[in-house]
């Protein structure tokens, strides 16, 4: 029906009620009046009138009745009780007399039939229009606070379309615990969802606790994923109360939900001195951080923001991208396709621009790649930032970020050394510019284009195995967004010489992720199973984020330490960089692992004659 055809129903049913309810009371009750007597219609329109005025004064004739709950039941007495006043002012003033005990009995039937008729309205919908017995799948929601009852009711209410029954509530709170919420037990606490799952038969879990930490989130997946059934969790109730999604729109839980750390906030003030109205460049910008970078620097509004990268494509796509997020804004974007390798070009680039702000993201981060060509990871992570930062203190940049890794501490591999000595080049630099230069050192990043997470779901589509190197092997793990937060707050605190890190809680067993990982994909362990294939050359079982010799104990900022500066010898940077054409791989490798480790002067000249 549409509105006005809906509107018309009502009024008629509600018409057939009210006098139903008035004629029925007359019975019910001893009053001297006959059926068509005049104070007998002078009450009936008096009421019908009332009635209608105050169905449209509380909407009645505009509510979604099959959404019907507390609040209709509210509005509903509210309306037939004026009513009833109405129609009791009218008989004192027309009869000279009110005829108590007949508009007492005729309220209660009034609100019963009135009520009773809307409630049926929903149960009917309920039992009507429900998907068949067959095709529900049985669910239990964890947490019968405010967002599980509320996800009970739209299931309850939308069980056509969602075919997911609730059959069952846990909770911690053991006050809640063998009560019924909504006709729906709460059976007992997370720790029981194993059993609860079992006994019960459960296909569905839904999470629906939006104030949950990473840490109990964590908690609770681990329980859940005991179970066969898919587990999937709520979104988060801001965006339900802004529009942004439905109760009922839940999400898988994700391997970044599970990192057990809550995200770094930034000081937007801070942030916003150094970037608003500033010409930024962005070095490896078509890249995983470089272009998150990108997107969260945007968000601050600089004058200019220069992308450069070697690969066209990727550059492509992240201009794209930003010129849509943020077209309404007047930021200009420019890109650039260069090789940090040709420095006339970098120093044109510049020179043109003359950036107030640099993040260089731009590098080699394969370890095995590296490994094996290991003068490709002297080309681009050493030569390619000595040729920026050269470039970024001539053209008189006020602050320069370079992005590196954990795997710069006490490295053991290629790329760790590479990314120690652009450290070394960046400490070397800010004692003899007047730029600031600074680094930032973070862990593994997940969804980054080396990440893991993306090998263990091709595995896993495969139909495996996953392979893992070392079942004892551990790594720090962040979000791509969470990386470049850090590399931005960096900028705003750095006073130069700095090595920023970032405190990134406890360590991940990479055969815990792995398991994480075939469970949100649906699958159990034993079905995908989980291969070692030994560690890689110049892995480590285990990462660290600072050296004994760089540790200050205090945060700088929330989560955010600072690493000790330490002496630089740049000359030997400098010799290595003239030889390294001239190594073998062996030679080159050892080299690079020397100098990284500040080995004595005999160690870098031995085997090579410099």
């Amino acid at each position: 029906m549409n509105y006005k055809q809906r509107l018309a129903f009502l009024i008629g049913v509600d018409s057939l009620i009210v006098l139903s309810a008035i004629f029925i009371s007359r019975y019910l009750v001893s009053v001297p009046l006959d059926l068509f007597s005049t104070p007998l219609i002078i009450t009936s329109i008096a009421l019908l009138l009332s009635h209608h005025l105050f169905a449209l004064v509380y909407k009645l004739y505009k509510r979604a009745w099959e959404y019907a709950s507390v609040g209709e039941l509210i509005a509903i007495t509210k309306a037939v009780t004026l009513s009833i006043a109405t129609a009791s002012v009218v008989q004192l003033i027309f009869l000279q007399e009110v005829y108590i005990r007949l508009l007492i009995v005729t309220w209660m039937l009034h609100v019963l039939f009135i009520g009773g008729s809307r409630f049926c309205w929903r149960i009917a919908r309920n039992f009507l229009f429900q998907a068949p017995e067959g095709q529900h799948k049985r669910t239990l929601i964890i947490g019968a606070g405010a967002a599980g009852t509320m996800l009970a009711r739209q299931l309850l209410l939308d069980n056509s379309e969602k075919e997911l029954m609730p059959i069952a509530f846990v909770d911690d709170n053991p006050g809640k615990h063998n009560l019924s919420i909504m006709g729906i037990p709460v059976v007992g606490g997370t720790s029981s969802i194993e059993k609860v799952a079992k006994e019960l038969a459960i296909d569905y879990i839904v999470i629906a606790i939006p104030s949950l930490n990473k840490q109990q989130l964590k908690t609770i997946y681990e329980e859940c994923s005991k179970t066969s059934a898919k587990t999937q969790i709520m979104p988060m109730l801001e965006h339900i109360a802004t529009g942004k999604v439905l109760v009922s729109q839940f999400r898988d839980v994700q391997v970044e939900d599970l990192l057990g750390r809550e995200p770094v906030e930034l000081n937007l003030e801070s942030i916003s001195e150094f970037v608003t109205d500033k010409v930024v460049l962005v070095t490896g910008a078509g890249g995983s951080i470089g272009s998150e970078v990108c997107r969260q620097i945007s968000k601050f509004h600089p004058r200019k923001l220069v992308l450069l990268g070697h690969g066209e494509n990727s550059i492509y796509s992240i201009e794209i991208e930003l010129k849509v997020l943020f077209r309404d804004s007047d930021i200009l974007f420019y890109t650039e396709i260069a090789d940090l390798q040709d420095e006339k070009k970098i120093n044109a680039i510049m020179e043109e621009h003359r950036p107030d702000v640099v993040y260089h993201a731009a590098a080699h981060k394969h370890v095995p790649l590296m490994q094996r060509n290991p003068e490709e990871a002297v080309k681009n992570n050493v030569i390619g930032t000595l040729n920026a930062a050269r470039a970024a203190d001539r053209a008189g940049v006020g602050i320069f970020v370079m992005i590196s890794t954990d795997k710069a501490v006490n490295p053991t591999s290629v790329m760790g050394s590479t990314k120690r000595i652009a450290e070394m080049i960046i400490q070397h630099m800010d004692r003899t510019s007047r730029t600031k230069f600074v680094a930032v050192r973070f862990g593994n990043v997940l969804g980054s284009r080396g990440s893991v997470i993306p090998l263990f779901r091709k595995q896993i589509e495969k139909g495996g195995p996953v392979t893992v190197t070392h079942p004892d092997m551990v790594r720090y793990f962040m979000t791509i967004p969470e990386a470049s937060r850090l590399v931005i707050q960096a900028g705003a605190l750095a006073r130069g010489g700095e090595i920023f890190v970032l405190d990134m809680g406890e360590p991940v067993k990479i055969v815990d992720l792995a398991k994480n990982v075939i469970r949100m994909s649906g699958y159990s362990v034993e079905e995908i199973g989980i291969v070692y294939t030994g560690m890689r050359p110049g892995e480590k079982l285990y990462e660290e984020l600072l050296k004994e010799n760089e540790v200050h104990d205090v945060q700088v900022y929330p989560k955010i330490y600072i690493g000790k500066s330490t002496e630089v010898d740049f000359k030997r940077i400098e010799r290595m960089l003239q030889i390294y054409p001239t190594l073998s791989i062996l030679e080159l490798r050892q080299l690079l692992l020397d100098l990284a480790n500040n080995k004595p002067e005999e160690s870098l000249l031995s085997p090579v004659t410099i």
